[in-house]
């Protein structure tokens, strides 16, 4: 019998067991755990240090390069026209500038044209002082001047008598020692041919060129307000157009109001202000361009600033920055290059503040 018992419980096991059987499979497919939640990174903010700096608000003037304004240039001699120099040449002291009945009239530099024949021994005056001063820097000797002349006034010396006849032998002149209204021609320096007016053949005592400085300079059109706060020697810079920045400075502030260009009736008259680079060869390879010319205007220096983006506007007015440790109130001041001087208790070089990305 107690086989049977143990067969019998056997089967009684293993029924149970099948009958299990769903259970034992339910638990192998459990649902599967709850997803842990991931923490999400903060995007980090954009921050910048406040700095010690020198805040300078500049205003920026449209220019053109060039050689200036050109002037008319008349012969004073009772002559023909038989020789004109072509348009864009340049004529220093000594050369001449044109030829009167095929003889060459000569440029000297000075401040006053020669109004009267230069003949007569002792004869004295500010034109004998412009001649001595000519043929000394040409290399001629003109021996011992008085003292007792006054400032720029020379007297007509047989030794001065003498340079000037070695002078007029050098140019092809006959060598009489006198120099007749129209033989020179004064300039305030070398000169640079613009346009030619007339033909050979024409008269001339009469208009019969224009010319320029041989100094390339900067032209600007100022209007009233901006030209007010300019003064000869004042230093500025100037962007070219490969926009490199050269160093600058202004030759001179004019004094005519000019209508605006193409005559518009409502338009601001403006002054032309000149522009001279310290170094020539800054514009050397530039005969005519555009050009800025920036102006510096109010300058802070060594203040504490900001960046822009850092200013926060705060609902009750006023500004502040957002540092390390929560907002800061800031009182603004001049405002440059996208920079911001501010100060306030709490603010210190270095300190970092928020910028708007």
């Amino acid at each position: 019998m107690q086989p049977k018992i143990v067969a019998w419980l056997g089967g009684i096991v293993l029924a149970g067991a099948l009958g299990a059987g769903g259970v034992v499979a339910v638990s192998r497919h459990r649902a599967a755990p709850e997803p842990v939640p991931v923490p999400v990174p903060q995007e980090k903010v954009a921050t910048a240090k406040l700095q010690r700096r020198t805040l300078s608000t500049t205003k920026k003037l449209d220019g053109s390069v060039g050689f200036g304004a050109a002037r008319p240039l008349s012969g004073h001699t009772g002559a023909t026209v038989t020789w004109l120099p072509v348009a864009g040449a340049t004529i220093v002291r000594g050369k001449q500038l044109f030829r009167a009945d095929d003889k060459p009239v000569i440029l000297f530099y000075g401040g006053m044209p020669l109004y009267r024949p230069i003949a007569g021994p002792n004869l004295v005056g500010r034109d004998v002082g412009i001649v001595a001063k000519n043929l000394r820097a040409l290399g001629y000797r003109i021996g011992h001047q008085p003292s007792t002349v006054r400032d720029g006034e020379g007297v007509l010396t047989a030794d001065l008598i003498k340079a000037v006849k070695r002078w007029q032998e050098d140019n092809g002149l006959p060598p009489t020692g006198t120099i007749a209204v129209g033989d020179v021609e004064v300039q305030s320096g070398a000169v640079r041919v613009d346009s030619i007016t007339v033909q050979p053949g024409s008269p001339a005592n009469t208009e019969l060129m224009t010319v320029t400085s041989t100094r390339k300079v900067i032209t600007v059109s100022a209007e009233l307000d901006t030209a007010a706060g300019l003064g000869r020697g004042d230093h500025v810079t100037v962007t070219l157009p490969d926009d490199r920045t050269v160093k600058a400075r202004i030759l001179s502030v004019g004094r005519a109001l000019a209508s605006p260009e193409g005559g518009v009736a409502d338009g601001a008259a403006k002054l032309t202000v000149l522009v001279t680079a310290d170094k020539p060869a800054d514009l050397a390879r530039l005969d005519s361009a555009g050009v800025q010319v920036n102006v510096a205007g109010k300058v802070a220096e060594d203040v504490l600033a900001a960046p822009v983006e850092a200013l926060v506007a705060l609902t009750e007015g006023g500004y502040a920055v957002q540092g390390p440790d929560g907002l800061v109130g800031v009182t603004t001041g001049m405002f440059a290059d996208g920079w911001v001087q501010v100060s306030g208790p709490g603010l210190a070089e270095g300190m970092d503040v928020v910028v708007a990305s």
